[in-house]
């Protein structure tokens, strides 16, 4: 796997009159220290959790503050490495994202326990019901997840029941505004 330094380029000379600033090195460098497994694990999950936010097609400012948190607290990061990492996930999601979505979340798949795919599933809809709504297009991107996972149905309930009150299929629809 190529390290983190090469996927953001930092390995090539620089163009003349163009930098990076020392904390990018800083946390470039944090990521490449950190054994590999760990961190393929973490690109996995933060891809994923990015899979879900953008399937409605656009990642609010909440869900991205959510899949930081996440990231943060699961990967026991400083704030700042997991900013950069979840911006990576973004970035790969919203550019590869047909492509990759399934060979992402397989690759979590054969190396995650159940435990930490039910965990997954979790955090799949901490980010969903960032915004107060898990959207019908969030919710079915999180069943096939947990199909890709090969969770029974009864796992993916026990999980989506959990967050029953932000799906917005089951939300009562306010009424029309008097203008």
């Amino acid at each position: 796997m190529a390290s983190i330094r090469s996927f953001l380029g930092l390995d090539r000379p620089m163009a003349e009159g163009a930098s990076v600033t020392d904390t990018v090195r800083k946390i470039v460098d944090a990521l490449d220290r950190m054994e590999p497994e760990k961190a393929r694990h973490l690109a996995a999950f933060s891809y994923v959790l990015s899979r879900v936010a953008r399937a409605d097609l656009t990642i609010s400012p909440e869900e991205t503050r959510e899949m930081e948190r996440i990231v943060r607290e699961r990967g026991d990061l400083p704030e700042e490495q997991a900013i950069l990492i979840v911006q990576m996930a973004k970035t790969q999601a919203t550019l590869f994202g047909g492509t990759e979505n399934f060979l992402v979340t397989q690759e979590f798949n054969a190396a995650a326990s159940r435990e930490q795919k039910i965990n997954l599933l979790h955090c799949l809809y901490a980010v969903s019901a960032a915004d107060r709504s898990i959207s019908s297009v969030e919710d079915n991107e999180i069943r096939r997840i947990s199909q890709e996972f090969g969770l029974s149905h009864e796992d993916f309930i026990a999980v989506r029941i959990e967050y029953r009150d932000a799906l917005a299929v089951l939300k009562k629809p306010e009424p029309p505004s008097k203008s």
